[in-house]
C-alpha cells in the first residue's frame, strides 16, 4: 500500500520538520496513489511545505488487538513520553459499524494518530466518523488534528474545550521538551463538535455506542464509551491498570465513580493505560485498592497534624511495589489527596 505524505517545516525554523500523512490518498502502487494526490496543497497556519505531497510506501500500522468484533484496541506503553516511544503511552480503540467508525481517544501526537488511522484502513473502507476524547490529558487528545482533518467529528465532556484551551499551551512546550519540537508537528487541540453534558448516543450502522460524561473524578472532563453490542466500555482514564492511577480532579469524586462502574453489567473494560482489557468488575481491586489507601492514609496525616509537605512522602507508600510509574506520580496524588481531604 502506497500514501500519500508531505514534510512540513516550522515556520522560521526550516530545519524542525516532519514528514505528515494525507488522509485517505492511497494506491496499491505508487502510481495509483499518485493519480489521486491533490493538485495544490495549503499547510495549516504557522507550517509551511518543503515539496508538494507524495506518495510512499506506507510503514506498519499501530497494534491493534480485536477485543469483540469489530471492536479493537491498542495497549499504548506503560512509560512518561519521550523520543524513543514517540508518545504511544496511552490506549487507543476503535469501534466499527455497519456505516462508520468511531476512534476513542486520539493519542498524543499527531504522528500517533496517523498510526491509528494505518491500522484502521488495513480493516476497513468505512469512514471514520467520530473521534471520542475521554478526557483532557495530551496523550489522549494531541492527536486530534489528524482526525478533524479525516472529516471526523469530535466529540468530548461539555468542559472539555475550556480545558485544552486553558493547558494547551503547556502541554506541547512540555511535549516539545520530551519528544523533540518536529515530533510534536501537527499536534494540538481541536474544539468539540458535540458536546456531552451528561449522556449521547452515536450509531455507526447497526452498532450504538452509549456516552456518558462523568461528574469531577480523575478529571472535570471524563466520559466513557460503552458498546452496546459487545458489553465493552471504554473507560478512558476512570480506570487504570498497571500504570499507577493519576489524580488530576477529586479523589472522592473518583472513588464513587469507580463504585458506579462496578455496579455496571459489563463484559469488560479497556482501561486508559495498560490492559488492554480488564475483566469486570474483579479488574478495578488494584485501584480501588489504591484509591482506598490514598484517602485513608491522607486522613490519617492531616488527623495527626502533618505537614502536607511531609506527609506527601509517605502517604500510599504500601503501593508502591504494586504500580509502574508510582515515583512520577504518586506525591502529586498525595497532595491532590491532602488538598481535598483537609477540608472534610
Amino acid at each position: 500500500m502506497f500514501e500519500a505524505v508531505v514534510t512540513l517545516c516550522l515556520a522560521g525554523a526550516p530545519d524542525i520538520c516532519r514528514e505528515t500523512l494525507l488522509p485517505d490518498i492511497v494506491g496499491v502502487d505508487a502510481a495509483s496513489c499518485e493519480a489521486r494526490l491533490p493538485g495544490t496543497y495549503a499547510p495549516p497556519a504557522g507550517l509551511v511545505a518543503t515539496s508538494p505531497p507524495a506518495c510512499r510506501e506506507a510503514p506498519p500500522p499501530l497494534a491493534f488487538t480485536e477485543l469483540a468484533p469489530g471492536l479493537y484496541a491498542h495497549r499504548g506503553m506503560v512509560a512518561e513520553p519521550d523520543e524513543a516511544n514517540g508518545g504511544d503511552v496511552a490506549n487507543i480503540g476503535f469501534v466499527v459499524g455497519s456505516d462508520a467508525v468511531a476512534v476513542i481517544d486520539a493519542g498524543t501526537t499527531r504522528g500517533v494518530a496517523e498510526g491509528v488511522w494505518r491500522a484502521i484502513r488495513a480493516r476497513t473502507d468505512l469512514p471514520v466518523r467520530y473521534l471520542i476524547l475521554t478526557h483532557v490529558h495530551p496523550d489522549h487528545t494531541l492527536g486530534a488534528p489528524f482526525f478533524a482533518e479525516a472529516g471526523a467529528e469530535v466529540i468530548g465532556h461539555a468542559a472539555l474545550d475550556r480545558a485544552l484551551a486553558d493547558r494547551q499551551a503547556n502541554y506541547l512546550e512540555s511535549l516539545e521538551a520530551s519528544l523533540g519540537a518536529g515530533a510534536v508537528i501537527g499536534s494540538g487541540a481541536v474544539a468539540a463538535d458535540i458536546a456531552v453534558a451528561s449522556t449521547e448516543t452515536v450509531n455507526l450502522g447497526n452498532r450504538v455506542l452509549e456516552l456518558r460524561a462523568w461528574p469531577m473524578a480523575h478529571s472535570g472532563t471524563d466520559v466513557t464509551v460503552l458498546d452496546r453490542e459487545s458489553g465493552t466500555l471504554f473507560a478512558g482514564d476512570l480506570v487504570f491498570d498497571d500504570h499507577v492511577p493519576a489524580l488530576d480532579g477529586s479523589l472522592r469524586g473518583w472513588q464513587d465513580a469507580l463504585d458506579a462502574l462496578t455496579g455496571m453489567a459489563l463484559t469488560a473494560i479497556v482501561p486508559g493505560h495498560g490492559g488492554p482489557r480488564l475483566d469486570w468488575p474483579a479488574g478495578a481491586e488494584p485501584m480501588r485498592r489504591y484509591l482506598d489507601t490514598l484517602a485513608r492514609d491522607t486522613k490519617a496525616a492531616i488527623a495527626e497534624g502533618d505537614r502536607m509537605a511531609d506527609a506527601v512522602e509517605r502517604i500510599a507508600a504500601s503501593e508502591a511495589d504494586d504500580w509502574t510509574l508510582f515515583d512520577a506520580y504518586n506525591a502529586r496524588n498525595a497532595t491532590v489527596a491532602f488538598t481535598e481531604l483537609e477540608w472534610e
